[in-house]
C-alpha cells in the first residue's frame, strides 16, 4: 500500500491524529500508544467536523499543565522504556532527534540542551507518539509500505513563543523540512505547519511530490484546529494501491505485452577510460574521491599489466552528457593521463530515494532502490553507521548489522 499525504494546508500533530482515525485506525491504537509513555493522564477524543464544507476527522489531545523539565535525552529515555513496538519507538525518536537537532541549529546550543518549549509539551509528545503508533498499525495491518508527501505549506507571518516573536515559518520546521530535502512553500500568513507535523512528516514520507500512480482505498481527512478564510484547514492520507502494468493495460479495455524498450532507447551515458602507470598508488582515494566530485555517477579501478611487465591501472568514469567536460577537466588534472577513450553506454538506473532510521538515538541514512515502485534493496549510509559506532561506543559490525535489519524492517524491502 502506498500512501501520500497531502500537506497542502500544512500539517500539525492533531491533524496527522484525524487524518489516521478518518482512514480507518482506530482511536484506541494511539490512546494506548500515549498511555504505554507512563507520563500525566491524557486524553484523545475524535470528533466529525468540517472544514470550508468538507467532512473531516478532529482529534483533541487534552492533558494537564506540566511543569516537567523534558530536554531531549529525558524525551529519548522515556520512549525508550515505553511499552511499544520497537518500530513506534525508532520512529518517534526518530521524530524528537529531527526536532533536536533542528533546535538546537536555531538557538545554536548542543541537542542535550536543548529545551522543547513548543514540541516538548505533553501534548505534543501525545501528537508524535501517536501519529507513530497509528501509520506502524497502517503497515501492519494494511501492508502500508511507502509514504510519499506533497509539497508542504509552511505559512508565513509571526507568531508567539517562549522567547517572544518567531517568524513565521519557524526556524525549527525549515530546518526539519531543509535536511529532509522536502519541497516547501509559504502561501498563507499563519503557521500553516508546525515543527512536529514537518517533523512526523520528514520521519515518514520516502519522496515528495504530486500524488503517485495508484488505485485509492481510502482516504482520511483531518482537521486542524483553526478555520482561515483562505482554504480548508486538513492534512489529507490518500491510500491506495500501485497498478501494475497488466493493471493499467486493463484500464483501458485492452491487454498488452509489458513494452519492450529498444537499445537506442534506452538512456545513454558515458565511460571514459585510460590506462595509468605512472601514478603513486596512494593518490587514488583521492582521485576517485575528485571524479565524484565532479559529477561523476561512479569510478573505478582495475589491475592490468602493460608491455614490459608494468602493473598499472585501467581508470573507468561513468558519467552523464551533461558533465562530460568537467569530469574529463578533473581526470586530466588529478591524473597523469595524457589521453582517454570515451563509449556510450546504454544505461539502466533504478528509482532512488533517501530515508532514514534511529538507532538507540543515532540517526543514519538510507539509500532505497525500487523496481517498478517495488523495493528491492535498501542499504545503510557506512559513514553513518561509523559516527553511530563511535558514539555508542560499539564495533562497528554490531552498528552495520542492527542497522541493516532496521532498515530493511522500517522500509519493507522484498
Amino acid at each position: 500500500m502506498i500512501c501520500w499525504i497531502d500537506a497542502a494546508a500544512g500539517a500539525s500533530g492533531d491533524m496527522f491524529l484525524g487524518a489516521l482515525v478518518d482512514a480507518g485506525v482506530p482511536l484506541e491504537v494511539l490512546r494506548a500508544s500515549v498511555d504505554a509513555l507512563g507520563v500525566e493522564p491524557v486524553r484523545l477524543t475524535a470528533t466529525e467536523t468540517t472544514r470550508h464544507g468538507l467532512a473531516a476527522t478532529k482529534v483533541d489531545v487534552d492533558c494537564p499543565q506540566s511543569t516537567i523539565d523534558r530536554r531531549y535525552a529525558s524525551i529519548v529515555r522515556l520512549i525508550t522504556e515505553a511499552s511499544l513496538p520497537q518500530p513506534v519507538r525508532d520512529k518517534a525518536i526518530d521524530v524528537f532527534t529531527r526536532l533536536g537537532h533542528a533546535e538546537a541549529a536555531a538557538h545554536r546550543v548542543r541537542l542535550d540542551d536543548v529545551h522543547f518549549h513548543e514540541v516538548g509539551a505533553l501534548d505534543s509528545l501525545a501528537d508524535v507518539v501517536a501519529a507513530c503508533a497509528g501509520l506502524h498499525w497502517l503497515a501492519e495491518n494494511r501492508g502500508l509500505g511507502r509514504i510519499v508527501c506533497s509539497a508542504v505549506t509552511a505559512g508565513g507571518g509571526v507568531t508567539r513563543g517562549a522567547h517572544g516573536g518567531i517568524p513565521l515559518p519557524a526556524p525549527a520546521t525549515l530546518a526539519v523540512l531543509s535536511r529532509a530535502k522536502a519541497p516547501v512553500a509559504g502561501e498563507v500568513s499563519y503557521e500553516a505547519c508546525t515543527p512536529t507535523g514537518a517533523a512526523i512528516i520528514a520521519a515518514h514520507a520516502t519522496a515528495y511530490g504530486t500524488m503517485p500512480l495508484m488505485t485509492v482505498d481510502a482516504v482520511g481527512v483531518g482537521a486542524g484546529g483553526r478555520d482561515p478564510a483562505e482554504r480548508a484547514n486538513v492534512l489529507r492520507l490518500v491510500l491506495g494501491s500501485q497498478p501494475t502494468r497488466a493493471d493499467h493495460a486493463h484500464s483501458h479495455g485492452h491487454h498488452h505485452a509489458a513494452p519492450t524498450v529498444a537499445a537506442g532507447d534506452r538512456p545513454s551515458a558515458l565511460v571514459m577510460e585510460a590506462n595509468v602507470d605512472d601514478l603513486d598508488p596512494r593518490l587514488w582515494p583521492q582521485v576517485l574521491a575528485a571524479l565524484l566530485a565532479a559529477g561523476a555517477s561512479d569510478a573505478w579501478l582495475t589491475p592490468i599489466l602493460m608491455k614490459k611487465g608494468r602493473p598499472a591501472h585501467t581508470l573507468s568514469v561513468l558519467c552523464g552528457h551533461d558533465v562530460e567536460a568537467r569530469v574529463r577537466s578533473a581526470i586530466f588534472a588529478h591524473t597523469s593521463t595524457i589521453g582517454l577513450r570515451v563509449n556510450e553506454v546504454g544505461k539502466h538506473a533504478l528509482d532512488r530515494e533517501y530515508g532514514s532510521i534511529v538507532l538507540d538515538g543515532q540517526t543514519i541514512g538510507v539509500k532505497l532502490a525500487r523496481d517498478d515502485g517495488r523495493i528491492v534493496n535498501v542499504s545503510v549510509e557506512h559513514a553513518d553507521v561509523e559516527a553511530a559506532a563511535t558514539a555508542l561506543d560499539l564495533p562497528v559490525k554490531v552498528v552495520l548489522a542492527r542497522a541493516s535489519g532496521l532498515a530493511a524492517e522500517s522500509y519493507g524491502a522484498a
